[in-house]
């Protein structure tokens, strides 16, 4: 026997047409319901749009681009040369989702250790290489030749060229132009110096831009000149004593300002003026930013040498597809070299620092490189 449904009270066993439509509108209206509440539920499940990070991505994406890093004497933590080519790297991290493995070279190691150390990262998997400095030169040459598919930057020489090699230079002439003017400008004893890690054509190049700047706005000043070793010691670039004596002996010797482009050896040439109550230049990197906080106070002006615009653009044109061989110049023009104005302390001479150089961009003053 089947239950029998009783009507319930206060309703008529057989439904007026009014009730019949009543309940249709409601049975409907239950039915949306349950449908939004499904979809809502399967909008609401935990499920977002994937996001890619340090370069990977959902759905089968290439993997992110892997670059070597082989740094000069010194390292990154050097406070200049090295740390902006860090820096370079570190935005390519964070804007490009690369990875990286860095390596560092040593104080008088042999050729055969620089080619070991590129072969090492190419073996891991690392085959893009950024060589930091011209000690790398004849390295990249041997180990670009034998692995034609690895893309190299070699900063700072074009003693190495190949259809896998991008040579990242610079007009440090032209930078060094703009804080020679700055050390004469600041100088009240008519005597300003320069030291230089190891004496080779590159640092000369240093020298030379400063010592025109410097005439530039005084013929008659004196600039002293040191370089700390010879080649092939290329220590002169790490070793902070020998910089620190170097400047001490410019300083006593009546020299208030002095420019160095010593790498890592900069460092003794800041305690140096501080501890004579003298100025001293930065290179590379803006130095008083990122000196020891003790000596920052001595630096007026640094001349920025932006390598890390140069690595960041090698590694995004190697992301984009976009390589090319050959040499690239990074000049004033370019925003490549320039001075630093951190401190202040050149504010009061920036008008004609700046004239300078909208004369070297425009052609009317030619920089000497040698």
């Amino acid at each position: 026997m089947s239950a029998r449904v009783l009507p319930h009270a206060g309703l008529s066993p057989t439904p007026s047409k009014k009730e019949t439509t009543l309940r249709q509108v409601m049975k409907m209206a239950v039915a949306a319901t349950a449908a939004s509440l499904a979809l809502a539920a399967c909008s609401s499940s935990g499920t977002t749009t994937p996001t890619a990070t340090s370069g990977a991505t959902g759905g089968g994406a290439a993997a992110a681009i892997k670059v070597g890093m082989a740094y000069d004497v010194g390292g990154r933590g050097d406070q200049s040369f090295n740390d902006a080519a860090a820096a370079g790297l570190d935005k390519a991290a964070k804007e490009l989702g690369i990875s990286s493995k860095e390596a560092s070279a040593a104080n008088g190691e042999a050729e055969s250790a620089r080619e070991e150390r590129l072969q090492q990262l190419i073996d891991a998997g690392y085959t893009n290489i950024v060589a930091v400095g011209f000690a790398y030169a004849d390295s990249v040459k041997k180990v670009a030749a034998t692995n034609k598919n690895v893309k190299f930057a070699l900063v700072d020489s074009t003693g190495a060229q190949g259809a896998n090699i991008e040579n990242i230079t610079f007009a440090e002439h032209e930078g060094s132009f703009l804080v020679g003017a700055a050390a004469a400008l600041k100088s009240k004893t008519g005597k300003i110096g320069f030291v230089g890690g190891v004496e080779m054509d590159l640092i000369k190049k240093f020298e030379a831009g400063y010592t025109a700047g410097a005439k530039a706005v005084n013929p008659n000043i004196k600039v002293s000149v040191k370089y700390l070793t010879q080649p092939p010691d290329f220590s002169g670039f790490g070793s902070v004593d020998k910089g620190k004596a170097a400047a001490e002996g410019m300083y006593q010797a009546g020299a208030d300002v002095i420019y160095q482009a010593a790498g890592g050896s900069g460092g003794g040439v800041f305690t140096a003026a501080k501890a004579a109550g003298k100025m001293a230049i930065g290179v590379d990197s803006d130095q008083a930013k990122t000196a020891a906080a003790d000596v920052r106070d001595v630096i007026i002006t640094s001349m920025l040498k932006k390598v890390d615009v140069g690595v960041y653009d090698f590694i995004k044109s190697v992301k984009d597809g976009a390589f090319k061989a050959g040499v690239k110049v990074f000049d004033l023009k370019s925003g490549g070299v320039d001075y630093s104005t951190t401190g202040g302390k050149v504010d009061d001479i920036k008008a004609k620092l700046d004239g300078y150089k909208a004369d070297i961009i425009s052609g009317k003053v030619v920089v000497p490189s040698k």
